[in-house]
Parts: structure tokens; C-alpha cells; sequence
């Protein structure tokens, strides 16, 4: 049990992790040409859409399989496979905590300004959540790397 909630922590976190940077490298430098309105108008279609059941999925497994992993008692684990684990739970953490404290308020803020100056809304909102979202991603990646480093 504690082999298959490990490989679903991995699993999990893996695709969140390609999801954040499929946004970074790809969807935002291909929105970044975009006029304002039409860059505004994608993004609150994206923040519409992504919350979703399977978005919901991996956001919420990325904390809960690795928690899984740590209480489920494991025969032969060393201290530092439960380290590793560990550190994966506390990037997740981190990663969520700037996306709630961070990109959930922007993206909040950009839907609340239709019908408004969306060059100004795009000013407040696209340096600030690419920060937060490279943020997140990093501290994702680490996750990954570190669940993945637990397995092998």
C-alpha cells in the first residue's frame, strides 16, 4: 500500500507539475503578444475552466498521497526516503500557499475588472502572477524531484 500511495504522489504531482509548466513556458510567452483585451479575455477564460473536477484532482493529490505516504506505516523505509517525502509535502505546501495567496487573488481581481480598462487590469495582474506562477512551479518541480528521488 505504502509503494502504490508513494507512486501516486509521484504520479499526481507529476502532472500538476507539467500542467504549471506547460503555463510557463508555453500558454503565457503565447499570450504575451496578445492586445489587452484579448490577453485579459484569455485569461479569465482559463480561470473559469481550470478549477475543474480533474484540476481539482491533482491539486488536492499532491498534498494528500504524499501525506498518505508518511502515515502509512512502511517496512524497510529509511529516515532519509522519509525525508524525501517529507521535503516533497512541504514544496507542495509552499507551491499551493502561493497559488491561494498569491495567483487565486490576481486571477479574482482580473475577472472582477470585465467590462473595464483592460490594459490596466493586465498591468495589475501579468507580472505579479507570472512571479507567483514561476514561484509555484519551481517549488512544484521540487516536489516532483523529491517524490521521485523517495521511489527509486
Amino acid at each position: 500500500m505504502a509503494s502504490l500511495l508513494l507512486a501516486l504522489a509521484a504520479f499526481t504531482t507529476g502532472l500538476y507539475t507539467g500542467f504549471l509548466v506547460c503555463f510557463l513556458i508555453g500558454i503565457m510567452p503565447g499570450l504575451k503578444p496578445l492586445p489587452d483585451d484579448q490577453f485579459a479575455a484569455a485569461m479569465r477564460s482559463f480561470n473559469e475552466k481550470v478549477p475543474g473536477p480533474a484540476f481539482l484532482v491533482l491539486f488536492l493529490g499532491v498534498i494528500v498521497f504524499p501525506v498518505a505516504a508518511l502515515v502509512v506505516p512502511v517496512d524497510g523505509r529509511t529516515s532519509a526516503e522519509g525525508g524525501l517525502v517529507a521535503g516533497a509535502l512541504a514544496c507542495a505546501v509552499l507551491s499551493h500557499l502561493v497559488t491561494v495567496s498569491g495567483n487565486i487573488p490576481l486571477n479574482s481581481a482580473l475577472a472582477a475588472s470585465e467590462g473595464g480598462d483592460d490594459s490596466a487590469a493586465r498591468r495589475a495582474f501579468e507580472s505579479r502572477w507570472n512571479t507567483f506562477h514561476r514561484i509555484r512551479t519551481v517549488l512544484s518541480t521540487g516536489a516532483f524531484a523529491l517524490l521521485v528521488a523517495a521511489a527509486v
